[in-house]
């Protein structure tokens, strides 16, 4: 009887192990896509060859002898993350150059090779299992170093991956995420992503696997569409499949982000997770000039969008050439779930009730478009890749509210002007609008309940002392350098604490 009993709990628990295996068609999240949403925040970690060169891509070239971190302290990322609130730690353990963070039997172009011999992927794993966060890891599919890569057969290039991923996922503990990039250099299907996904679920089933630019517009076809866009179910394609969620950096999806997506005529579930820099020059590897960080308010508004309607996000906060954080830099990330009284016992905190979401609104200017892609109900429609634009220098834009929901936050994302750094990545932005006032329609006249007369910035958030009620809110800009733009406004009711 024990003897049938226990063949018996065998068979069963291949049978889930094989279930686990697959994809299958569904409306609501699986196992893994439960476990990444229950994540929800983490933090990116790129750090590699690049770091040590101040480039953010390189081409496989790139001396062994110019990694060489003077203090290289993966137990303080991790007490960063820690301490910052963060649920998971992902980590670049190969970028597009081949350079990889473990000592890898199949490359000699690895730390093990390098001065400082680290193994940086089992130190940050070791970390993540002292403070008790989760691990993932990044590997790029694109490599520029590896021979086989360039091969007639791509099998023998994905029989590289497979063997390296093998040694991730077998000497590393439990990953939880496995976040694939650089897909575009080959056609979807040499990449193997079939036997990848099956590989990574035979050690982890829960583990939740996705490929940079996941969907596209038709299928077969490299056709991409912008995650913003993605706000009808059963539309859109897998590019790579089988993916258990949707990638697309630094893109944002809409508030209106649909989950349901095709392969072969069934529909699948896939939540979208999102990756932020925490440095305002949008750069990946950090540079050897120190570079200012984001603002919290910005920060507090995009942790807030990213984390709503069940997806994820992590933000890049990379160690510099020493093989630390800098301090400032880890203060910021530490401020921030400070800020939003980040635990690990506690849901995400949310941003409020949007009550301006696609209601009327009107502008006094729009710049000449054809499409009316710049019209005034871009603000509030719920999209961070749409934006209105103004024709003429000062503008107005007004937007009707139901009178009957109060308000006492309104956030703003300002368009700004951007110059591209020599590194291709890294970008300065200069806000247009220079002085500006938010008035509210009180026994019909305008009623200024905001002034101000500093540059807008990245993101405005204005925190009212008191709760208002009005049928319209307007925007005045008074002074700018260059024909105002917007984003998004958000008139938001914040419950207090």
């Amino acid at each position: 009887m024990k003897k049938y009993v226990l063949i018996t709990f065998l068979m069963a628990l291949a049978v889930n192990c094989c279930v686990a295996q697959l994809l299958l068609p569904a409306t609501k999240p699986n196992p893994a896509q439960q476990a990444m949403i229950k994540r929800g925040y983490g933090m990116f970690i790129h750090f590699g060859i690049n770091t040590f060169n101040n480039t953010e891509w390189s081409d496989g070239t790139l001396p062994l002898e110019s990694y060489n971190p003077t203090n290289l302290d993966p137990d303080q990322w991790v007490l960063t993350a820690k301490k910052a609130g963060f649920r998971y730690v992902l980590l670049t353990t190969k970028h597009h150059d081949g350079f990889c963070l473990w000592d890898s039997k199949y490359t000699t172009y690895d730390v093990a090779s390098s001065p400082v011999k680290m193994d940086v992927v089992k130190a940050v794993s070791d970390a993540c299992k002292k403070y008790g966060i989760q691990f993932a890891v990044y590997y790029s599919l694109w490599d520029r170093k590896e021979p086989s890569y360039k091969d007639k057969d791509p099998q023998k290039y994905v029989d590289y991956m497979l063997n390296q991923l093998t040694e991730l996922f077998t000497n590393y503990g439990t990953i939880g995420e496995l976040w694939l990039d650089g897909g575009w250099d080959k056609k979807p299907s040499d990449w193997g992503v079939d036997q990848i996904y099956s590989l990574v679920k035979k050690y982890n089933p829960n583990c939740a696997v996705s490929v940079n630019h996941t969907i596209v517009n038709e299928e077969g076809k490299r056709n991409y569409t912008p995650p913003a866009n993605m706000t009808e179910d059963n539309k859109y394609f897998f590019q790579y499949f089988p993916s258990d969620f949707r990638l697309w950096d630094p893109e944002l999806a809409a508030k209106s982000d649909k989950k349901q997506y095709l392969h072969e005529g069934k529909s699948y579930y896939l939540p979208f997770e999102h990756t932020i820099c925490i440095s305002k020059r949008l750069n990946w590897f950090e540079k050897t000039e120190p570079l200012p960080t984001r603002d919290l308010d910005e920060l507090e508004e995009l942790f807030y969008w990213c984390t709503d309607n069940d997806n994820c996000l992590v933000m890049n906060v990379p160690p510099d050439q020493t093989g630390r954080i800098r301090e400032y830099v880890a203060n910021t990330a530490i401020g921030l779930g400070k800020r939003l009284d980040l635990s690990l016992n506690k849901p995400l905190p949310k941003n409020g009730k949007f009550i301006s979401m696609n209601k009327p609104v009107v502008a006094t200017s729009v710049w000449d478009d054809k499409n009316g892609q710049y019209a005034g109900n871009a603000i509030n429609d719920g999209k961070m890749s749409s934006r209105w634009a103004a024709k003429d220098t000062l503008a107005t834009v007004e937007m009707e509210l139901n009178p009957s929901e109060p308000f006492n936050k309104i956030s703003i994302f300002e368009y700004q002007d951007t110059k591209r750094l020599p590194d291709g990545f890294s970008q300065i932005r200069v806000p247009r609008i220079q002085q500006y006032s938010v008035d509210i329609m009180q026994n019909g006249q305008w009623q200024t309940i905001y002034l101000s007369d500093e540059p807008m910035g990245d993101c405005k958030v204005i925190k009212l002392p008191l709760s208002y009620n009005t049928s319209k809110l307007r925007l005045k800009v008074l002074k700018a350098t260059a024909p105002p733009s917007i984003y998004e406004l958000n008139v938001i009711n914040m419950q207090k604490k």
